[in-house]
C-alpha cells in the first residue's frame, strides 16, 4: 500500500458534499485528475477505497495516497571499450544518467553496468559504485569506472591532480575567435537558476582549453580539453563566451539551429581518455567515434558552404 501524502477530517461545512468535489477543492486539481486518483484506489474514506460520488460527513477521515513509483527498466548493455580487473572505460550513450540522484532513482548507467556483470568498486557512496567522475545526462562518450578497491583512490587522485586527460568534441553556435584559447573562469551555481552553472568570482576555479577544428556557417566543431572538472564546465564556459553547445537549450543555444540539425540534446561528446593505469602504471589511451546523431548534424552542416577550417578536420 502506498503511504498517505495527505490526510484530514471532513469539516462541518462539507457535510453532504460529493467526495470528488471536496478533493478537487482541497488538492487544487481538476475533476479528471481527482477521478484518476479514485480509480487507482489512491483515495480512502475512513480507511477504505472511496467512490467519487460518495457523500461525506463531518468527522470522516479522507486519505490521499502517493502514487506508487514504478521502477524504470534496466538500460541496454553499455559498450565496454577497455577493461581489466581494476578499471573499465565504457561508452555512455546520450540520455543515460550516470548514477541515482535527484529525480532519478533507477534506470541509470550504474544499473546497466551491474546488470551486465561489470565489477563496480566501493567508492564510499552506495549510489555511485565504481563512479570516479561523471558525464551529464545529455553527453555521450567515454567514462572511467573503478572495478577494484585498489583502483579507487589512485583514480580519484589522478583526476584531482589533472593527470587524466579528457578530450571532448563539441559543436557550438557561432565560430569562436580566437580559434584557439583557454577559458579560465571560476564557476558556481547561479543564484536564480540553481540547475545552471555560471561564471562567478566566488566560484571554484575552472579551466577549459579549446581549438576550432572545423568552421561552418553559424557553427563550429571544437576539440575541447578539460583541465579541471566542474559541473557543466564545458557547457557553462562556452556559453559564457557567447558560443553555447548546439542543442543545449538550458545554456541558451539557438533552438532553430538545433531543430535544423536534428539535435535533441547538447552536441557534446567525450571522445578520448588518456591516463596512467592506477595499479600497473601502464599507459591507457582510448578514443570513441562520434555517435550517429552528431555525425548526422555534421553532415547537414557540411552540405552548406562555410568558412574554411582554421586547423583542418578532426580525424
Amino acid at each position: 500500500m502506498s503511504v498517505p501524502e495527505d490526510t484530514w477530517s471532513v469539516a462541518a461545512r462539507d457535510a453532504g458534499r460529493r467526495l470528488d468535489h471536496v478533493l478537487a477543492e482541497r488538492l487544487d486539481e481538476s475533476r479528471s485528475q481527482v477521478a484518476l486518483r479514485i480509480r487507482e484506489q489512491r483515495v480512502l474514506l475512513d480507511g477504505a477505497p472511496a467512490r467519487k460520488s460518495a457523500r461525506v460527513e463531518p468527522g470522516q477521515q479522507i486519505s490521499v495516497l502517493a502514487a506508487q513509483q514504478r521502477r524504470a527498466p534496466t538500460p541496454p548493455p553499455v559498450p565496454v571499450r577497455w577493461a581489466d580487473e581494476h578499471l573499465a572505460i565504457v561508452a555512455k550513450p546520450a540520455g543515460l544518467v550516470v548514477h541515482p540522484g535527484a529525480g532519478v532513482a533507477d534506470g541509470t548507467l550504474v544499473d546497466a553496468l551491474r546488470a551486465q556483470g561489470l565489477a563496480l568498486a566501493d567508492t564510499g557512496d552506495p549510489q555511485r559504485p565504481g563512479i570516479v567522475h561523471r558525464l551529464d545526462r545529455g553527453t555521450s562518450g567515454l567514462l572511467l569506472v573503478a572495478s577494484s578497491a585498489a583502483a579507487v583512490a589512485p583514480l580519484q587522485a589522478a583526476i584531482a591532480a589533472r593527470t587524466v586527460t579528457r578530450r571532448y568534441v563539441a559543436l557550438v553556435d557561432g565560430v569562436p575567435s580566437p580559434a584557439r584559447a583557454t577559458i579560465d573562469a571560476p564557476l558556481a551555481r547561479e543564484r536564480e537558476r540553481r540547475t545552471r552553472m555560471g561564471v562567478d568570482p566566488s566560484g571554484r576555479r575552472a579551466v577549459t582549453h579549446y581549438d576550432v577544428v572545423e568552421a561552418f556557417t553559424g557553427a563550429a566543431l571544437l576539440d575541447v580539453r578539460l583541465e579541471t572538472g566542474r559541473t557543466h564546465q564545458i557547457r557553462a564556459h562556452l556559453a559564457a563566451i557567447g558560443h553555447p553547445v548546439c542543442g543545449d537549450a538550458a545554456y541558451g543555444a539557438a533552438r532553430g539551429r538545433a531543430e535544423r540539425l536534428g539535435l535533441d540534446r547538447p552536441a557534446l561528446h567525450a571522445a578520448r581518455l588518456t591516463l596512467a593505469h592506477p595499479v600497473t602504471g601502464a599507459s591507457v589511451d582510448v578514443s570513441e567515434p562520434l555517435p550517429a546523431d552528431l555525425e548526422a548534424a555534421l553532415a547537414v552542416l557540411r552540405g552548406a558552404p562555410g568558412p574554411p577550417s582554421p586547423h583542418g578536420a578532426t580525424s
